[in-house]
């Protein structure tokens, strides 16, 4: 074999010219497939099913060991995120009282984030199709209003009385 078969000619090189090669086969296919719209929705995809995966094999719920928060380890209240795996398990389990018991806000947000990775995902996968999802319009507003709704949850999840002993985890 000579050194010319190593290498990949696009077309005859001019005279005087040594011949193109073809690049690093890394950067062929970070340009070939990781730039492609389809690619980040089925990678957020794909992470989200491993978490799902991992979430449904391991059973949270199970309250074996010592917690693993540390805001609840130190303090002994419930994080603003406390609770919200073991909802996530009860959630992809169809069991959706309990899932709210542990973390009603995260069971309200998650219709919503759904929705709008689905406006965002399915215009890159399908760009063929004629239709379109409606997508939210997040206002600063609407953000802040959410984000209050979570931190007055976050300080009535942590009263001793009722109704709000019901979602201490």
């Amino acid at each position: 074999m000579c050194a010319v078969d190593e290498v990949t000619l696009e077309s005859r090189p001019e005279p005087g010219r040594a011949p193109r090669r073809r690049g690093n086969p890394v950067k062929r296919w970070v340009t070939d497939v990781v730039v492609r719209p389809w690619f980040a929705p089925l990678a957020i995809l794909s992470c989200f099913a491993a978490a799902a995966a991992g979430v449904a094999a391991t059973d949270p719920t199970d309250n074996t060991g010592q917690t693993t928060c540390l805001f609840k380890l130190a303090t002994g209240f419930d994080c603003p995120g406390c609770g919200g795996t073991r909802a996530f398990y009860y959630v992809i389990t169809l069991n959706l009282p309990e899932a709210a018991r542990h973390h009603v806000m995260a069971v309200f947000a998650a219709p919503f984030l759904a929705w709008m990775y689905l406006a965002w995902a399915l215009p890159r996968i399908f760009p063929k199709r004629t239709w379109r999802l409606p997508t939210f319009h997040l206002t600063p507003g609407l953000l802040t209003a959410f984000l209050a709704a979570w931190a007055a949850f976050t300080v009535l999840r942590n009263l001793p009385w009722e109704p709000f002993t019901f979602f201490y985890v």
